[in-house]
């Protein structure tokens, strides 16, 4: 494949193209360079005398912002977290640039025309296409380029890495051996009926704990709220909504809704002039008129050969993919209706749509209603949200706000800083509850714009300090954890008793629960603990190995018995070596950054 791509990338065709595309880079890039010089944009930290603007910083914030993968609540930490992250890449592009890494502007311009992305239905590097889905990552061309350019920079030092670190054959065996080891074992779980008496607590042990382990116990700081919640979808399920609102709204999704296209394409070049061309549509427009078939005068008449056998058809398209003027007539259709003659890059078109992706209108009722509805209460939402805005900050209390403006005033439980209930716990909310606005000085909250259809006013209507309770009103839940803890540590000191007895030769009288060949990843109704111990063992060698075990149900004893070779797994195999090959790999990469972090000069500004 990549023969395939130098030997393409040779053509006249494709030179043209990549001067093109290097042409567009240049215009694109200039207002990109504009903004960069005169955008005020300042330094936020040095690498090595490197600097990094905030610039850089703010257009990787919004970019993870726009793909939604980031509340905007955390923008403040992401913030945080994209220098950290810009840091490690500029020593990466750093130490690549020094160790004489590079990538021409040829090289460059051949690896832009193979990325999938960029590419029309045929396959081909798409100009639009590439602007188009550029503009909407946030990017220039000229900005890709450069990013481009660097992530293969690093994937050229990251590779030589892994390559630079591999496993010999008997490593390889040695792991696969290990991984495919099957174990036969037996155990015994001991719990509290073992012991020769139940544990006993001293009063003075339990508050003795108590005292010990004071902060575990710490009832934290607690609010109770009122709050008045304005919900668009609300307003929207009491709206009115009559039947011709919504068969508007059915016909608006079907101008929108991917449609099933076919074609009759006629091309004009030397052999055939343009009024030729149209002369040749013409006649098909005639026929069609007279009742002809479209499929059969697509056969007939379509210079499209690849769809020309279909009847034209082209499948389903949405808007992206194929040229404005295409697009615009094929989505001014009804299904059965044909376009007049329409000019692209390729020739001219008849245009017809055959079906729409679009449901029935009563398997969309509902949707369309609260569609129509939410339309319909947007300019009552924005009313009523200016007025909580008002309103909330100027009243001392917020029933009034809540019976102003129509809206049920509402009442939570106890809740803590880090623990929200409902649209409560939703981000950002239990943050302004405890501000000092709202806690300590009794405001109602700012408006919290929850999304773009929900506004949220809070008011603490009583707090409770953190406080450490006395023990009597935590006694229940002191008695019963310092009890397993106290049981747990007596059978742990039974199973090294009978552990010493049984390496000392001497026979136990136990049920033990034996498995057999049991996998290093799983056991059936094996407590994971006493199968990690299991493997964890030595091999037996005159006798059996024993190790103890502790698990939520009690201490186990076990006895290794004997270890065999499994049946090999070549898939399982060569996924656990190609994991152990990667930890390697990212171990060197981390040990890497770790160097290059402690010998650079790195300034936070």
């Amino acid at each position: 494949m990549l023969q395939s791509i130098r030997d393409r990338s040779k053509s006249w065709g494709a030179k043209i193209i990549i001067g093109a595309i290097v042409v567009t880079m240049a215009l694109f890039g200039a207002d990109a360079l504009i903004g960069l010089f005169t955008g005020g944009a300042n330094d936020v930290a040095k690498v090595n005398g490197e600097p990094i603007t905030r610039q850089e910083v703010e257009l990787q914030v919004q970019r993870a912002l726009r793909s939604g993968q980031v509340p905007p609540e955390q923008e403040r930490a992401l913030r945080g977290q994209v220098l950290d992250e810009l840091i490690t890449l500029r020593l990466l592009d750093q130490y690549a640039a020094d160790g004489g890494l590079h990538l021409s502007e040829e090289q460059l311009d051949r690896i832009l025309l193979t990325l999938p992305e960029f590419h029309d239905q045929d396959g081909r590097f798409d100009r639009d296409i590439f602007r188009n889905r550029l503009a909407s990552a946030g990017y220039t061309p000229l900005g890709f380029r450069e990013q481009l350019r660097s992530d293969l920079r690093r994937e050229q030092l990251q590779n030589g890495l892994v390559l630079s670190d591999f496993t010999l054959e008997g490593e390889r065996e040695r792991l696969a051996a290990l991984q495919r080891q099957v174990r036969s074992f037996r155990y015994h779980l001991l719990s509290g009926d073992d012991l020769d008496a139940p544990v006993r607590l001293e009063e003075a042990e339990i508050a003795a704990y108590y005292e010990a382990n004071a902060e575990r116990y710490q009832r934290p700081e607690q609010v109770r709220l009122e709050y008045v919640l304005l919900d668009r979808q609300r307003l929207a399920g009491e709206m009115e909504v009559d039947e011709e609102q919504l068969q508007a709204a059915y016909e608006r999704r079907g101008q929108d809704a991917e449609r099933r296209v076919a074609h009759i394409m006629v091309t004009f070049n030397e052999e055939r002039s343009r009024e030729e061309a149209e002369a040749r549509l013409e006649e098909v427009r005639d026929r069609l008129a007279d009742g002809d078939d479209f499929a059969a005068l697509a056969a007939r008449y379509s210079d499209d050969t690849s769809s020309a056998e279909q009847g034209g058809d082209l499948g389903f398209i949405s808007r992206g993919f194929f040229g404005e003027a295409f697009e615009d007539a094929a989505f001014a259709l009804a299904p059965g209706q044909v376009s007049g003659i329409v000019e692209t890059d390729n020739g001219l078109h008849l245009v017809t749509v055959t079906e729409l992706d679009l449901p029935p209108f009563e398997q969309l009722r509902d949707e369309l209603r609260e569609e129509v509805a939410l339309a319909e209460v947007g300019d009552e939402f924005n009313r009523l949200a200016q007025r909580l805005i008002e309103e909330s900050f100027a009243a001392e209390d917020l029933d009034s706000v809540a019976s102003d403006l129509g809206l049920p005033l509402r009442e939570s439980d106890w809740l803590t800083r880090d623990h929200g209930q409902g649209v409560l716990g939703e981000p950002g909310v239990m943050a302004e509850a405890f501000s000092d606005e709202v806690l300590v000085e009794g405001f109602n909250s700012e408006v919290i714009e929850l999304d773009e259809e929900r506004r949220l006013v809070v008011r603490v209507a009583e707090h409770r300090p953190a406080a450490t309770p006395a023990l009597d009103e935590m006694r229940e839940r002191v008695v019963a954890e310092l009890s397993a803890r106290r049981e747990r540590e007596a059978l742990g000191e039974l199973a090294e008793a009978r552990l010493a007895a049984l390496r000392g030769g001497e026979s136990v009288d136990w049920a033990w629960t034996r498995v057999e060949e049991a996998s290093r990843n799983r056991a059936e109704n094996v407590a994971p603990a006493i199968l990690a111990e299991a493997f964890r063992l030595p091999r037996p060698d005159n006798g059996p190995r024993y190790g103890i075990a502790s698990t939520e149900q009690g201490v186990a004893v076990l006895a290794l018995d004997a270890v065999g070779e499994g049946e090999a797994d070549a898939q399982l195999e060569a996924l656990v070596a190609q994991m152990a090959e990667r930890v390697r790999a990212q171990s060197a990469l981390t040990g890497l950054l770790e160097r290059l972090r402690a010998e650079a000069k790195i300034e936070r500004l």
